[in-house]
């Protein structure tokens, strides 16, 4: 029996509340401060970079990119695809162009991913529709170097959740380099017992289906993606233990994987500071690309 089997709905609940974590602030503020800051840094990146807004990549209504590119213009790049949180009910990508600008800098094509989420979308339709986006990316620029994929919270288990995709039945193989998956949740079943169920409707299946840790692919040596998995100081001990596990999980089937504890961030600013070209996770993601 997991620890988290043994603690109460209420012990669980605050285990994966991050905004009751927070020393800097209360767990209200703390949310209010984060989507201050990431919508004034995405104005700031669409008013500094060349951008594609709404690129539709499906048929349905959140299945649409925002694309921030290089203003000079070079026959290849790198893309990072940014896969928001919000524990798959919130945020959006209006929101999420926030990292572009140290990475366009840089002549790195920067892309925030939109997608369904609840009560609209199904969490294994989410799944499915960012593997979509990767897909379209790569066959819709042809100028692409590598694919580099970059999630926080939720959306750090929809892009690990990427790394377990069966390409075939999308006709393409995408050259996926890295995946920077920050302060994520890798097994959901601990969330069917809370709150944040109360939208998904998530049975044990599907969390079980759709669980990162339970999907991990063996790899030889030769694989070149390179996944960092970081972690924020003040994040709760749930989710550092599950970073842990997926770390040790992807290590043992052979992958190139690192972890990262980021001292002196919580659940919202270890994310906002990407927008910082001297913040070290900025530089771990420029050093990788």
């Amino acid at each position: 029996m997991g620890k988290w089997q043994e603690m109460t709905k209420e012990e669980l609940e605050t285990e994966y509340s991050p905004s009751r974590w927070s020393p800097r602030l209360d767990k209200d503020a703390v949310i209010e401060a984060h989507m201050k800051a990431i919508t004034e840094g995405t104005l700031n990146a669409q008013a500094f970079t060349q951008t594609l807004l709404n690129v539709p990549y499906g048929s349905s209504e959140g299945e649409k990119l925002d694309v921030y590119l290089p203003k000079k213009h070079v026959e290849t790049f790198p893309l990072v695809l940014y896969i928001h949180g919000g524990y798959w009910q919130s945020l959006s990508k209006e929101v999420s162009g926030f990292a572009a600008c140290p990475l366009v800098n840089q002549g790195i094509a920067f892309a925030a991913v939109g997608y369904d989420v609840a009560p609209k979308g199904q969490l294994e339709v989410m799944v499915e529709q960012v593997r979509h986006s990767v897909a379209f990316a790569v066959q819709q620029y042809t100028g692409i170097s590598g694919v580099y994929l970059l999630g926080h919270s939720a959306g750090a288990h929809l892009a690990a959740m990427i790394l377990s995709t069966d390409w075939a039945k999308f006709g393409v193989e995408p050259n996926i380099k890295g995946a920077f998956l920050v302060s994520g949740i890798y097994d959901l079943e601990p969330i069917i017992h809370t709150y944040v169920n109360d939208l998904l409707h998530m049975s044990r299946a599907v969390a079980q289906e759709n669980s990162p840790l339970w999907c991990v692919t063996k790899v030889n040596d030769k694989k070149a993606c390179r996944v960092l998995i970081a972690i924020a100081q003040h994040d709760p001990p749930e989710f550092h233990r599950q970073s842990q596990e997926y770390c040790q999980v992807l290590r043992t089937a052979g992958w190139k994987v690192s972890l990262l504890d980021l001292a002196g961030t919580d659940h919202f600013d270890v994310i906002e500071k990407l927008s910082q070209e001297n913040y070290l996770l900025t530089q771990f993601v420029k050093f990788i690309l």
